[in-house]
């Protein structure tokens, strides 16, 4: 599973990266025809692997239920994101991937998982799907930033 942590932590480095220097404004600007913006994003994929991962293995989660709740699936930015706030999610997009690596290392996720069919129509029945199913959703996600980026 080293390869699919790998991944998903250059795929965060590389959204960082292409993000870097932006305004607080341009971080929380929705272009028009998006239903969202940067930061929802970033935070939306932090709340994803964490209930595709702790969540369906029954594990508690490693950031607060507040995020999960404002930045799941179905969801959608309500008010804009204070510049503390972005530097919380910034420092979780990167630490969440190392917690769930020594998580995973550790074997602190048990055998218990519950399947799930993603909006992907993919069935997630076992841990290592989740992980990997995590970095398919993660690359979508980074092609909505980088068009985010251009709009704003």
């Amino acid at each position: 599973m080293k390869f699919s942590f790998d991944i998903l932590r250059a795929t965060r480095n590389n959204i960082l990266k292409d993000i870097e220097g932006l305004s607080l404004e341009q971080w929380n600007v929705i272009p028009t025809g998006f239903h969202n913006n940067i930061v929802w994003n970033i935070a939306h994929l932090v709340a994803t692997q964490q209930l595709l991962v702790y969540g369906l293995s029954g594990t508690s989660f490693v950031v607060g239920q507040d995020l999960i709740d404002a930045y799941r699936k179905g969801t959608k930015p309500e008010q804009p994101a204070t510049q503390d706030q972005v530097e919380v999610y910034k420092k979780l997009f990167l630490t969440t991937i190392d917690h769930t690596e020594q998580d995973y290392d550790n074997g602190i996720f048990g055998t218990q998982f519950k399947t799930y069919t993603t909006s992907y129509n993919i069935t997630l029945t076992t841990l290592e799907n989740a992980i990997e199913f995590n970095n398919v959703h993660e690359g979508v996600h980074y092609g909505i930033i980088r068009a985010l980026r251009r709009a704003v």
